[in-house]
């Protein structure tokens, strides 16, 4: 594969010493114009050389001559869990494989199917672990839209974390986790206070997830398109300014809008969206419940 032997060749005339840190999946995908799943590959091929390792905190590094990083601790189920999370927060879950996972542990390639069934079980347990990263007072405080709140900001920062756990199933079919149980008891048990019956509850309850599951989507969406352009969110819009002509035309509100954001600046911060998006729900939930 070209980007792995062209990272070989620089590792090998001392271009990236070790302890160098490596370009990311996404860096490379921007770099060398391919997918994601391409430059993963690519990755992977020199974790199983031995050529690379993963750095808690740093990323992909060179490796030392005498060293396969990892290998001297024991394989566990949580070691392999935790490094596979590592590896989607970095790189995104289509960098993840068993393979890959293993040779970031240095580990035989077979070995974590000791642990864990495979990649579909893997991703369940890394995703139950995430969710069980944060929880909630044991003696709830407050009012319901209080508790609401509180609710959905912590699913939000766990969504921050791991911008790849909002990609893992539509709302219609629940993950069955014992962690993203407890959010949902949590949430339940506020908007239970409004009085209403359990169909009812049940819909207010899927409203509310995918309202933070929907905003937070977009967290990963943004990483990819980062990597696939090689352009930030500013740069991208300053590119497709002139081009927004025909999609205005005949338009005036949108026209007038954009006008006045020209003069006055303006940047799309998510974390904005969502606090602005949550007071608005529960508005709504609060002006039709009487609460």
């Amino acid at each position: 594969m070209a980007i792995a032997d062209e990272l070989r060749g620089r590792i090998a005339r001392g271009e990236l010493p070790p302890g160098a840190r490596v370009p990311s999946t996404r860096r490379l995908a921007a770099d060398h114009g391919v997918a994601m799943a391409t430059a993963a590959k690519a990755l992977a091929l020199l974790s199983q050389d031995g050529l690379v390792r993963a750095e808690p905190r740093s990323g992909t590094v060179v490796a030392g001559r005498d060293r396969r990083g990892g290998s001297q601790q024991a394989l566990t189920r949580e070691r392999i869990v935790r490094t596979a999370i590592d590896i989607a927060d970095a790189e995104g879950l289509a960098a993840l494989s068993m393979r890959g996972v293993a040779a970031r542990l240095g580990a035989a390639a077979m070995a974590p199917y000791r642990y864990v069934n495979g990649k579909d079980e893997l991703v369940m347990l890394m995703a139950d672990a995430a969710f069980g990263e944060r929880g909630y007072p044991a003696n709830p405080r407050g009012d319901w839209r209080e508790r609401l709140t509180l609710g959905g900001r912590t699913l939000w920062s766990l969504y921050r974390r791991h911008p790849w756990l909002a990609q893992l199933a539509p709302i219609t079919r629940p993950l069955p986790l014992r962690n993203l149980g407890m959010h949902g008891e949590w949430a339940l048990s506020a908007l239970s206070e409004l009085g209403v019956d359990a169909a009812t509850l049940c819909d207010l309850h899927v409203l509310f997830f995918s309202y933070v599951q929907g905003i937070a989507i977009h967290l990963e969406r943004e990483q990819h398109a980062l990597a696939a352009s090689g352009l930030s969110e500013e740069q991208w819009m300053d590119r497709q300014m002139p081009s927004m002509a025909p999609m205005t035309s005949g338009r005036p509100v949108f026209t007038k809008m954009l006008r006045e954001l020209g003069e006055t600046g303006y940047d799309l911060v998510l974390d904005d969206v969502f606090e602005s998006g949550m007071r608005a729900l529960l508005d709504g939930l609060a002006l039709r419940f009487g609460r």
